[in-house]
């Protein structure tokens, strides 16, 4: 039998148990070739008690033994002897230094001068930079670090904390407990997102929408509209695609040269979304166009009119494209971070992939994120980016709107 001369011991605080991260972090190191040893458990008795384990790691190997801590640190475990965190300049702008921890979503702490200190902004795929002098931590993104910058270096001093199961909220919003399914009934989880986008309302949060023209295909504009004027909607990010068929739906009752009235092609109307485009930048922009009395309707014009963020993020395929559409990815991400980080505590991503995953990419774990498209492999996409909190409706998009407003609407009446 191989002998294991490389050891650690880490601990476990929380509600380990029924938010399944002690047996998550078994698995993974048994799975990883690594054994354990549980020196102590104290299981809490009651709701409200955390629970604790002490867990000795052995490894084959010190690199080994490292790879194991870096991955349990992740699901929440920390060293029991946790040292303060180390931090190395950055070697020039938009460059980490070598070793730099990777960051997840989850609420990541630091120990700055024996103080657990919160990361401000938890996003994945960064790093964490410390002010020592302030006592704080943040995470920045490649494009964002300057030279010099301090720059946490391993998971020395690092606690993550890991996503919990809610013991209030219905169980349908349990971590990772919705299950894809194209056969799996709706209307009771449909009803359980109306509730959720109730409670951000009432509280004073933000409800952020993601979105592709699909929605536009399917004649479901006039329910987001209807979101958008009853307060149930703060920001909205979106592409050209969008705003391009939502305006052209309002100046030529098209979307892609087709009715929405009757479904049928119309004379000359695979010219209707370019002429639509063109009217805009004419005008200035959706909020000039708006204000001209050119834009009277639809998705943009309610944006407008109801204050309500949007960030359209361009791509190499769009059409003209509208003024209002950021070009330059960086700056789309930073307008797109800036609305994230502004209050956003429920995030709808409807049949949308590459926004969708772009804006999970950027959403802490504490957001909740419903993700709703028609294809499974699509709402499979974020869990598999790392996106914790995601929860998965194979539907149609409008078919699904149309039963979120219905609900809403009853609440409303």
């Amino acid at each position: 039998m191989e002998e294991r001369l490389f050891r650690d011991v880490i601990e476990l605080r929380g509600h380990i148990i029924d938010s399944l991260t002690l047996p998550t972090i078994m698995d993974e190191i048994m799975d990883r070739g690594g054994e354990f040893d549980v020196q102590e458990l104290r299981v809490g008795r009651r709701k409200n008690e955390p629970s604790y384990c002490r867990i000795e790691i052995s490894a084959s190997t010190a690199e080994e033994l490292e790879a194991l801590l870096d991955r349990v640190g992740r699901l929440g475990a920390t060293r029991a002897e946790a040292g303060e965190a180390h931090a190395e300049p950055a070697p020039a702008d938009g460059v980490f230094p070598e070793g730099f921890y990777s960051t997840t979503n989850l609420e990541t702490l630091v120990n700055i001068g024996g103080r657990w200190v919160p990361t401000q902004y938890p996003e994945m795929d960064c790093a964490i930079t410390v002010d020592r002098q302030n006592a704080t931590a943040r995470c920045v993104t490649l494009n964002e670090v300057s030279a010099g910058m301090p720059i946490v270096i391993g998971d020395e001093g690092i606690r993550v904390v890991p996503l919990e199961r809610p013991r209030v909220q219905p169980r349908i919003f349990a971590f990772m407990g919705s299950a894809i399914s194209s056969e799996k009934p709706n209307p009771r989880l449909i009803h359980a997102i109306a509730e959720k986008m109730r409670e951000v309302r009432a509280s004073g949060d933000k409800t952020l929408v993601v979105t592709g023209p699909v929605l536009i295909h399917t004649g479901a504009a006039g329910e987001l509209v209807w979101l958008i004027e009853h307060g149930y909607v703060q920001a909205i990010f979106a592409g050209n695609g969008l705003a391009t068929h939502d305006i052209e739906a309002a100046l030529y009752g098209t979307s892609l040269g087709i009715s929405l009235e009757d479904g049928v092609p119309m004379e000359g109307g695979h010219e209707h979304h370019l002429r639509a485009i063109n009217t805009v930048r004419r005008a200035g922009g959706i909020k000039a166009a708006t204000e001209q009395g050119i834009l009277k309707s639809g998705v943009m014009h309610a944006c407008v009119t109801h204050g309500v963020d949007f960030v359209l993020a361009g791509s190499i395929r769009d059409d003209g494209p509208l003024p209002d559409v950021i070009t330059d990815t960086q700056v789309a991400q930073t307008r797109m971070r800036e609305v994230v980080r502004s209050g956003v505590k429920l995030a709808l991503m409807m049949a949308s992939m590459l926004h969708g995953i772009a804006t999970g990419n950027l959403l802490p774990a504490d957001v909740t994120t419903v993700c709703v498209d028609i294809e499974p492999a699509v709402v499979t996409k974020l869990s598999d980016r790392g996106t914790f909190q995601n929860i998965s409706l194979v539907a149609d998009v409008g078919g699904f709107l149309r039963e979120l407003v219905t609900d809403l609407r009853n609440t409303e009446a």
